[in-house]
């Protein structure tokens, strides 16, 4: 059930921010639909309890488009944002290790763009089904660049759920909400996560 509750959480995640960033009407019906029909496929077919190779032992879900989720924290027309697009792009057709080369790349060109780290740690995620150590370095590498930007918290946070570490993801976003500002574009999306957390954590309690 925690895989299934994982999907769960990612594909409310991924639609709210879809919505925060202003996908409205048939479009969001229609990403709404794609989003289901993979957790539905999840739920009929996935088996994460079987043994397997370590980098598909380690999957909790493949790969979720973060470009919605992304504009929020970093803006539209970020520096680094072609970069990052172009790695979406590459993984959304299976070549995540191009994914992550094309940011190292871009990263010894701009070692310090905070969004490029944010967006490597990501991709690493993706590459590995799973956060890594070389992940959680990113992402750590980001936060020292922009020491109270929220994108480093927000997507560690999302990696770690994304690992099956919800305990861990609450906590980073928990923290995350408690300095955001109150008219933060972001802090809906990181409070929904928080409160589906904590839905899903007191269902699971026995009676």
């Amino acid at each position: 059930m925690t895989g299934l509750f994982i999907v769960i959480l990612l594909v409310f995640l991924a639609l709210a921010a879809m919505r925060l960033a202003g996908l409205r009407g048939g479009l969001l019906t229609f990403a709404a639909a794609a989003l289901m029909l993979g957790a539905a496929g999840y739920a009929l077919g996935g088996r994460p309890g079987l043994a397997g190779s370590p980098r598909a032992g380690k999957a909790a879900v493949a790969p979720i488009p973060l470009t919605s989720a992304r504009t929020l924290f970093l803006g539209r027309f970020s520096a680094s944002e072609h970069w990052l697009l172009m790695s979406d792009a590459l993984a959304s057709r299976g070549k995540t290790q191009d994914a992550v080369g094309i940011l190292q790349s871009a990263i010894r060109a701009h070692p310090r763009d905070y969004g490029l780290w944010v967006g490597l740690g990501n991709a690493l995620t993706d590459h590995a089904r799973g956060i890594t150590p070389a992940a959680s370095f990113a992402f750590d590498r980001a936060r020292k660049l922009a020491p109270t930007a929220p994108a480093p918290d927000y997507f560690e946070g999302l990696a770690l759920l994304r690992s099956g570490d919800a305990a861990g993801a609450y906590k980073l976003w928990r923290s995350l909400l408690d300095r955001a500002p109150p008219n933060a574009q972001w802090r809906p999306l990181v409070a929904d996560g928080v409160a589906l957390i904590e839905q899903m954590a007191a269902r699971r309690r026995p009676a």
